[in-house]
This record gives C-alpha cells, sequence and structure tokens, in this order.
C-alpha cells in the first residue's frame, strides 16, 4: 500500500483566521508514532500558527498550543480532530479580546 491521502482542507474561520487539516493513512508508522497516520493540522490567526498537531518523524505525536509544546496521545483521527477543534474553541474563547 502507498501513502494515501485522506483529507486536505483548509477552513476559514474569520477574514484573520483559518485552520488547515491534512491527513495520510500510510503503509507503516512513521518513527516516534505507533499508528499507521501521518498529520498535520493548524490553526493560524493573523499570519501566526496558534494550534498545531503534528508528528514528525522521529519526534512522534505533539501538539504546539500558544508557544507551548507537549506531547499527544494519538487515539483515532476522528479524536484528532476533535481534540484540535477543541483547542480552536478554548484558544479563541480565552483570546476573544485581542
Amino acid at each position: 500500500m502507498k501513502a494515501m491521502l485522506l483529507f486536505r482542507t483548509r477552513i476559514p474561520y474569520s477574514d484573520a483566521s483559518f485552520a488547515e487539516l491534512v491527513l495520510w493513512q500510510l503503509p507503516k508508522p512513521l518513527a516516534g508514532s505507533r499508528h499507521g497516520f501521518k498529520y498535520r493540522l493548524a490553526y493560524v490567526v493573523r499570519g501566526e500558527c496558534i494550534v498545531r498537531y503534528d508528528n514528525e518523524v522521529g519526534k512522534g505525536d505533539h501538539r504546539h498550543f500558544g508557544g507551548v509544546e507537549r506531547a499527544y496521545r494519538f487515539t483515532t483521527p476522528e479524536q484528532l480532530v476533535a481534540d484540535f477543534q477543541r483547542d480552536i474553541a478554548r484558544w479563541d474563547s480565552e483570546n476573544r479580546n485581542t
């Protein structure tokens, strides 16, 4: 099996913000991951990436929220998107006056 693109989409949230979601299914896990997916989900506000979930080769699954990077426990693509959307809502709620 070759790598298969499952989705690539860009979702506008406002004139100043958007999310970009990319998910691939892989024939075997990346180094540092235990699952067969490669992903990059980013929420960008005024040109700055505020929230990002990704799994780089050798680095494994992790998320960025504001300026903080932490490990992320990947379970399913559906949960990944739900967690990402939850973090977008949290960021927007905590930063609505900026």
